[in-house]
């Protein structure tokens, strides 16, 4: 198998943001994250610690204007990293999923690093704003992750009461199913895990 080091870096620079991302997929889910939006950089923290996968988000953007530049680009620029990381994703488990408890909360996330991008959202927040960020922009952030990273991605709110446990399951959720996808199967070796014998386009 190869020993090349899972490790990917984006800078992002924009009129609006500027953004830098570095990934590492077999670190320990160390964060060092600054975006200037508080609960963003909460649950950023949370996708490292349980994904295990090693994250450092410096964002500086038009936060005067609104939240939605610099949300939306920090996510672009972190699923940007996860591919560099990930290169032809050979010999990856692929698929990863979970299903998170947090109190009164249930949700399910299931992904697949397949190259072909999408988001599939059931999620409904009963309240406009977490901590001071919107609570519309949480779906485009997921989006805008699932795009840049090639991600098949379903998140489900199954039942939940508390706006902050729905989001912050749906991050524990993204983290765990993405721990098993990006992990490495020594059955697989330097494979593609797909019959194509390469991930994208329209088959499987």
């Amino acid at each position: 198998m190869s020993q090349r080091l899972r490790k990917g870096s984006v800078e992002r620079k924009t009129r609006e943001t500027k953004i830098k991302v570095a990934v590492y997929l077999d670190g320990t889910g160390v964060a060092d994250v600054s975006t200037g939006i508080g609960f963003l950089d909460h649950m950023i923290e949370q996708l490292a610690r349980h994904s295990l996968i090693d994250l450092t988000v410096k964002a500086e953007g038009d936060l005067h204007i609104d939240q939605h530049h610099t949300s939306e680009d920090t996510a672009l620029a972190l699923g940007q990293a996860l591919s560099e990381a990930l290169g032809e994703r050979r010999g990856i488990n692929r698929y990863g999923d979970s299903l998170i408890p947090m109190d009164e909360t249930l949700t399910r996330v299931a992904l697949d690093l397949s190259n072909r991008p999408y988001l599939v959202w059931k999620v409904v927040l009963h309240r406009q704003k977490l901590g001071e960020m919107d609570s519309e922009l949480f779906k485009e952030w997921f989006h805008a992750l699932a795009q840049t990273a090639g991600m098949t991605l379903h998140v489900e709110n199954l039942y939940g009461v508390n706006s902050h446990h729905v989001i912050e399951s749906c991050f524990k959720g993204l983290a765990r199913a993405l721990r098993v996808a990006v992990a490495l199967d020594p059955r697989q070796a330097d494979v593609v895990p797909s019959t194509k014998g390469v991930l994208g386009g329209t088959l499987k």
